[in-house]
């Protein structure tokens, strides 16, 4: 169920009946303009409400909190306050932004037009972890890698398959990417050659952030990690494939993927993601006890991918996906990353992996739409791509809809730029 109780009573703020920022969803973001120094803000509509400004007013004394969290440039502190607090605020900045609320009567204060603030990456990103949790994803790469008789390694359906990444290189979105130098072996060549990759791609993903510590030695289970979960946002893992594949034997993933990561600006909290549930892909061979979960963990949260080469006005929609498509949830993720006794921190970021579905239109990345350069994406103002070119913005987009209520992601757009 959506929340009935509010299905009669709009906002007082306008909000569109497309938008991804309804009293249904109210996200979290740090924005800062010429006149307010970086700060938490929530995106309702076309607006960003103030939270320093409400608290300044008086509107969060009762909730048993340090309101100077909101007056932050990073919401770790806010997020660590852990999740009873972060229903109590949802809770009432979901009320004071509600039709019939006297906050209204404070609107400027309160409410900056999105349009001229400026998103800064919401947390401070202490660790980063990739997972490779899509079957279809790892099928496919693993046929063009090896062979369709050895797509999926021996492990791969008893274990979340994953890798430390690079936290100094996740960025939030409208922020440029260079195309990365390193070494790469050329079809047919004996010795590799080093210059600019020359198979740019972009990684369909969405990554969770966790609010809550644990200790050295300590463990969650799949029934305790959503209590460890703060929120979700969409992310483009920027891959340099060529050099990938040169490079990933024996450790996996180093310089064809550390180099750039762009994430969405809005944190859309699992409170909010609540009524999208679904089941999740049956998994065969049965998991180990540590790994089985009971309800449902996955959530229909429709993605896509455009692409918007320079000078062009109309943006090609390449890919359609799922977020429900993935063969391991983020539960099982969790559980897997901390059952060595492995410590998490608040800020810490744990993407997905690529999401692909069963259909080519639902491939989440450029090697697999062009099957590793075999085959053309056409653009709609003419024009093709295999891989991405220099000048080409990528934008990446997330949204749920039930019973005619939109909760989204609002969207990650980033350029890429010719190797420095």
């Amino acid at each position: 169920m959506i929340e009935p109780q509010l299905t009669n009573r709009p906002s007082w703020v306008n909000v569109s009946k497309n938008s991804d920022f309804t009293l249904y969803n109210l996200p979290y973001g740090i924005f800062k303009t010429a006149k307010r120094s970086p700060r938490v803000g929530v995106a309702i509509g076309e607006e960003i409400l103030d939270l320093t400004a409400v608290a300044a007013l008086g509107y969060m004394d009762d909730l048993g909190m340090d309101v100077t969290v909101f007056d932050r440039p990073k919401l770790n502190d806010f997020i660590a306050l852990g999740k009873p607090i972060w229903t109590k605020v949802r809770a009432r900045i979901k009320e004071l932004l509600t039709e019939g609320s006297d906050l209204y009567k404070h609107a400027d204060k309160v409410l900056v037009a999105q349009v001229t603030a400026d998103m800064l990456l919401p947390v401070e990103v202490k660790n980063y972890t990739d997972f490779y949790s899509s079957q279809e994803h790892a099928t496919n790469v693993g046929i063009m890698f090896r062979s369709k008789e050895n797509a999926l390694m021996p492990n791969w359906k008893h274990l979340p398959v994953g890798y430390h990444g690079r936290a100094s290189s996740i960025v939030v979105s409208g922020t440029n990417i260079h195309r990365p130098k390193g070494q790469m072996m050329p079809p047919n060549a004996e010795t590799p050659v080093f210059g600019p990759s020359q198979r740019m791609d972009f990684e369909l993903e969405m990554a969770f952030i966790t609010g809550r510590a644990t200790d050295l030695g300590d463990s969650v289970t799949t029934a305790d990690a959503e209590e460890h979960i703060f929120g979700m946002v969409v992310f483009n893992d920027w891959s340099a494939r060529d050099i990938q594949k040169w490079e990933y034997v024996p450790l996996g993933p180093f310089l064809g993927k550390n180099f750039g990561s762009s994430v969405s600006p809005w944190i859309v909290t699992m409170d909010a993601l609540e009524p999208f549930r679904v089941a999740g892909p049956s998994q065969d061979p049965k998991v180990l006890p540590y790994l089985q979960y009971e309800g449902d963990k996955a959530f229909n949260i429709n993605l896509e991918v455009a692409l918007l080469p320079e000078k062009c006005q109309k943006e090609t929609i390449i890919s359609r996906s799922n977020f429900k498509y993935l063969y391991w949830n983020m539960a099982q993720q969790l559980a897997h990353h901390t059952i060595n006794g492995c410590n998490i921190e608040v800020g810490d970021m744990y993407a997905s992996g690529t999401i692909s579905g069963k259909s080519e239109d639902s491939y989440g990345s450029m090697l697999e739409l062009s099957w590793a350069g075999q085959k053309t994406i056409l653009l709609e103002e003419g024009g093709e791509r295999k891989f991405l070119e220099d000048g080409d913005t990528v934008i990446m987009r997330g949204y749920c809809i039930k019973d005619g209520i939109r909760v989204g992601f609002g969207e990650v757009r980033s350029k890429l730029l010719p190797a420095k």
